[in-house]
């Protein structure tokens, strides 16, 4: 498999057999969709040296891309009967958005880290990421976007649910505003850390979460590349 520059991850799906998907890995990791189709993406290696993550920056991604692991998402919602998607930021609001199109909707509602003045305290929970881990954040809902909510069957979506620390941010946001997401919905299932923090949030999230394609944590092998962790 040829090396990719930095900038070219993300940008193409290939079709089915296109690469290899046994064996060890190097610098790129390969997801396949349910139907086959390929996406490369970038090993980022973690802070111990010895594990590493496959990574997606859905912003960065192709329009192509973007479009495909939105119409893979929505087919996987449409069971749940969404009636509006709500997108956590930042990069899960990209997601967010074509979802909502994919599944027929005229418009989604984003959650934001941002506070404008009409903001209410009480409508906002204290929000952390992986990829930014030291950085104190709060999360907040439009008290004007409330109303799209209400009574309707929510999706809450991100690109990617890692540690699943976001997730249950924004599910603590939307309890405190009485809502009750029918589904969770994320391009990426980035390694099985997720699963404990939903659990601890509530029993019920897990089955009704759903993913484009999951990836595992990547252990370092005695020869430099990396293979999944049994962990």
């Amino acid at each position: 498999m040829t090396e990719l520059a930095a900038h070219e991850f993300w940008q193409e799906i290939h079709s089915p057999g296109t690469f290899r998907s046994d064996g060890d890995v190097s610098t790129s990791y390969l997801a396949e969709l349910d139907d086959g189709r390929q996406l490369r993406l970038p090993v980022r290696v973690l802070a111990d040296g010895r594990h590493a993550l496959a990574s997606l920056i859905i912003n960065q991604a192709s329009f192509e891309v973007v479009d495909v692991l939105a119409q893979s998402l929505a087919e996987r919602l449409k069971p749940f009967q969404v009636g509006v998607v709500a997108g956590l930021p930042t990069l899960g609001l990209t997601l967010a958005a074509a979802v909502a199109q994919k599944l027929g909707h005229t418009r989604y509602v984003p959650l934001g880290t941002s506070r404008k003045f009409w903001y209410r305290d009480e409508l906002s929970v204290a929000l952390s990421s992986v990829t930014t881990p030291s950085q104190q954040k709060r999360l907040y809902i439009d008290p004007r976007m409330l109303p799209l909510l209400e009574g309707q069957r929510v999706a809450l979506i991100d690109d990617v649910i890692s540690s699943g620390t976001s997730i249950v941010s924004g599910l603590q946001l939307l309890a405190g505003c009485g809502i009750e997401p029918v589904a969770i919905g994320a391009a990426m299932l980035q390694s099985r850390r997720w699963c404990a923090t939903l659990d601890a949030a509530g029993t019920q999230w897990r089955q009704k979460t759903v993913g484009v394609f999951s990836t595992p944590m990547l252990e370092i092998t005695e020869t430099g590349t990396w293979r999944p962790s049994p962990a």
